[in-house]
């Protein structure tokens, strides 16, 4: 699910997805963790204590299992007891989980001073080869999204390449409070190895999501906003 971020080699050790069986380094996947009530929890930064399952499949796939009984049949063999409890909304709280650990890692590297916000800083940055990752709220204008792509080319020298901006399955309001900014539409980072961990984070969140879903959710920002401008 995403690139692998930092070097621990703990860290970095590998899991089997429970249901997929598919084998992968353990920042790729998904922790759940055994409450000691029985309850079973999202655990997407793998620090609670005792046993835990790992998953690596999308939200789809994971729903699915729920409500055939598959994922409590993987789940009472990974943590060795019958005495579980799966909340219905477990997809929800995973989503929720993973958006907040994606939300705080932006928030934190703004306050590292390793983001530029404001479309004119972005594009200077961008055109002179310093943005290593570039971000747009979901609802962000398409002019607006072409215009610091296309600055983004230029500055690392790809021009006609298509490369662009990564699409946030977020709106601007959430992106804003995430970086405790004000009407923040486009973000830049401007530093190689907070990029990285960004790009991790957002990846583990956009792959549980799934593809579908995600586009599904930009378009409906975009028309949400596109509706909104017809009464301005």
């Amino acid at each position: 699910m995403g690139p692998k971020a930092g070097g621990n080699a703990s860290h970095n050790a590998e899991r089997t997805c429970i249901l997929s069986r598919r084998t992968a380094a353990r920042d790729e996947l998904i922790r759940l963790a055994l409450g000691p009530d029985g309850q079973v929890a999202p655990d997407v930064r793998a620090r609670a204590p005792g046993r835990g399952a790992w998953i690596g499949v999308d939200r789809t796939t994971l729903d699915t299992a729920n409500a055939k009984g598959k994922l409590r049949g993987a789940l009472a063999r990974a943590f060795k007891t019958g005495d579980i409890a799966i909340p219905e909304d477990l997809g929800d709280r995973i989503e929720a989980a993973l958006r907040q650990n994606a939300l705080d890692r932006l928030g934190l590297e703004a306050r590292a001073g390793h983001l530029a916000t404001g479309s004119d800083r972005i594009e200077t940055e961008a055109r002179r080869g310093a943005v290593r990752l570039l971000l747009h709220a979901a609802d962000a204008s398409a002019e607006g999204r072409r215009k610091l792509d296309q600055a983004w080319r230029v500055g690392r020298d790809e021009e006609g390449s298509g490369r662009q901006g990564l699409v946030l399955p977020a709106e601007r309001t959430i992106l804003s409070m995430a970086l405790g900014r004000e009407n923040v539409v486009h973000a830049a980072i401007i530093d190689r190895a907070a990029a990285a961990r960004v790009s991790h984070a957002l990846d583990r969140w956009r792959a549980f999501i799934g593809r579908e879903a995600e586009v599904e959710a930009v378009a409906a920002d975009a028309a949400a906003v596109d509706k909104t401008k017809d009464f301005e």
